[in-house]
């Protein structure tokens, strides 16, 4: 019982420290800088729970059933918790920091105190190998079940909750097993009846303090919320418009996303040679889908998008459904859940006459790799001859040198290359940058596409806001956007950094 009890804690343990770092990378942003800390601030908190430990003597099994019940609590509490308490502040680091180091601390301390139990059946060498062995099982099936069952069915408000109950079921088991040899089992029993019953009423009441929280971090009301495997999605609603939230950043709002929606898609879909075959990278929420099919030229549509989570709430959620006029239930299109690396590297001979890249901005060294040199040589190689690739590439205004990165990189990837921008009132000043495949191994000179893309007349369509005056202001800066900067790949990640290092303070 001993082992299968360290079994479930290591188990607990390792889904303890994946809840803290992916609450704390939505939280706070940046996942590899918060995956890196909380793990590793975690294991730190580990060492000194273990030096603690030393200094308990006697009643061992008693302080090792307390330390569980106290994780019970710990674990449990630890995203409602920070949810709660980010209605009422910012400055969140300090309060993910704190329970990521306690529940550290308490493992650091039930380990050691295992060995010392586990010593009574087993010699030191077969006691310290069985109990760590045990423990790192229980390690890589939490692993499997966080990734595969807890994240995506749980979320990050009740896989917490499931990780304290493993605790207080492993307490629980010991106390039954050997009652009589407790030496506080008064005091454990009252413990029990208490953490059980707080267990409960935090599983009952998990959901309304998390939406009370989310609520008082968006000004409008919120009408949907869900912890994918890869994202929180967010709907909010004001009036009669509505916004959608990846991970608390903003994606579209629909009071103005036609701004953003019919530059992204349609120079792209003009300019190119052909407009059969299209690829549309991200996009779940289907308004850029629904803007290609306005083209009566294409014969099919690819839709790829990491999480099914996403695709499915654009053709179910009858708020999306109205937004996109139900672009998914076209049988030109179809949809794949998939990464827009990964599917471009594995799509054999398969050509595009244009690629969509309506991804997130690069805020991270994953999403940095769709802005770097070798995925757009990669989306080169899936062009047709005179085809395009248009990505969005984040704000001229508050990232200004990201923005120009996405160029620079686009241009050393062998595309001629156009950038334009325009302000969408709920998001600010945005830019794209459009880049064409020559008809041969040569790319057309930029200014001979800048002259095209300036003749693009949109009278065939059906637009709310471009028109070809837009389209040219949209093809003019100002001063400073001729710097020289790094073009971003696989080595440098330059783009994560410039974005990183934008004026985001004043967005």
């Amino acid at each position: 019982m001993l082992k299968a009890c360290i079994f479930a804690t290591g188990l607990a343990g390792i889904v303890a420290e994946y809840v803290m770092a992916t609450l704390a990378s939505y939280l706070l942003g940046d996942a590899v800088l918060q995956w890196t800390l909380i793990v590793s601030l975690m294991l730190f908190a580990m060492g000194v729970g273990s030096r603690l430990s030393r200094f308990i003597h006697g009643a061992v099994l008693d302080a090792f059933v307390t330390v569980e019940l106290l994780l019970s609590v710990a674990c449990a509490t630890s995203a409602v918790l920070a949810y709660f308490l980010s209605a009422w502040t910012t400055s969140l680091a300090p309060i993910i920091y704190g329970i990521a180091f306690v529940i550290g601390l308490l493992i650091g301390i039930e380990i050691p105190l295992a060995t010392r139990l586990n010593q009574v059946f087993d010699e030191l060498r077969v006691n310290v190998s069985s109990v760590l062995e045990y423990d790192y099982y229980g390690a890589l099936l939490g692993g499997v079940l966080f990734a595969f069952v807890a994240l995506p069915f749980l979320g990050l408000t009740y896989t917490p909750i499931a990780v304290g109950a493993i605790n207080l079921v492993v307490a629980g088991l010991l106390f039954a097993r050997h009652r009589r040899v407790f030496a506080w089992r008064r005091v454990l029993g009252v413990s029990f009846a208490g953490v059980s019953l707080f267990l409960m009423a935090l599983a009952w009441l998990a959901e309304p303090i998390v939406l009370f929280g989310e609520q008082r971090k968006y000004r409008d009301q919120v009408i949907y919320q869900d912890q994918t495997r890869y994202q929180r999605i967010v709907m909010t609603r004001f009036r009669d418009h509505h916004w959608l939230y990846l991970d608390g950043h903003t994606q579209f709002s629909s009071f103005d996303e036609e701004r953003y929606h019919e530059p992204l898609v349609h120079p792209a879909m003009l300019v190119s040679a052909a407009r059969r075959h299209i690829l549309v990278l991200g996009g779940g929420d289907g308004l850029a889908l629904r803007e290609v099919l306005r083209h009566p030229e294409v014969a099919d549509v690819t839709l790829v998008d990491i999480d099914p989570a996403m695709t499915t709430l654009g053709r179910s959620h009858e708020v999306l459904i109205e937004l996109n006029r139900g672009a998914f239930s076209d049988p030109r299109v179809t949809v794949e859940n998939s990464d827009a690396y990964a599917y471009l590297r594995d799509a054999d001979s398969r050509f595009w006459d244009v690629i969509l890249v309506d991804l997130p901005d690069p805020r991270t060294i994953d999403l940095a790799r769709l802005y770097g040199l070798e995925f757009y040589r990669l989306a080169r190689r899936h062009l047709s001859p005179g085809g395009v690739l248009v990505t969005q590439a984040t704000s001229p205004f508050f990232t200004r040198r990201a923005f120009l990165s996405v160029g620079a990189t686009m241009e050393a990837a062998g595309f001629s290359t156009v950038r334009y921008h325009n302000h969408v009132p709920t998001m600010g000043e945005w830019g794209w940058v459009l880049g064409m495949r020559g008809l041969d191994d040569a790319a057309p000179r930029n200014d001979w596409l800048t002259a095209r893309l300036s003749a693009l007349r949109f009278d065939s369509l059906v637009t709310r806001f471009l028109n070809r005056d837009a389209m040219l202001s949209m093809l003019h800066f100002g001063k400073g956007f001729d710097d020289e900067v790094e073009v971003s790949n696989e080595t440098n990640f330059a783009i994560f950094y410039y974005y990183r290092d934008g004026d985001w303070d004043l967005y």
